[in-house]
């Protein structure tokens, strides 16, 4: 399950970092390459889950001016 969610959280975040480089945004880009790693570090599926969908949300936010 943790080697799904890793797959799943690295192909959301190699979207991140594409598009961050296009539209030359240093948070997509960190944020891009932060889903692309933690997985090998998290064990926990649930855990891995509950970062990947904090770490989605932040840029998202941040573009609909929530902080």
């Amino acid at each position: 399950m943790t080697l799904f969610l890793g797959v799943l959280f690295g192909a959301v975040g190699s979207g991140y970092v594409i598009y961050g480089k296009r539209q030359h945004d240093a948070l997509f880009l960190v944020v891009g390459f932060v889903l692309i790693v933690y997985p090998y570090f998290i064990a926990t599926p649930l855990l891995v889950v509950a970062i990947g969908l904090c770490l989605v949300a932040l840029p998202i936010l941040r573009a609909h001016g929530w902080f």
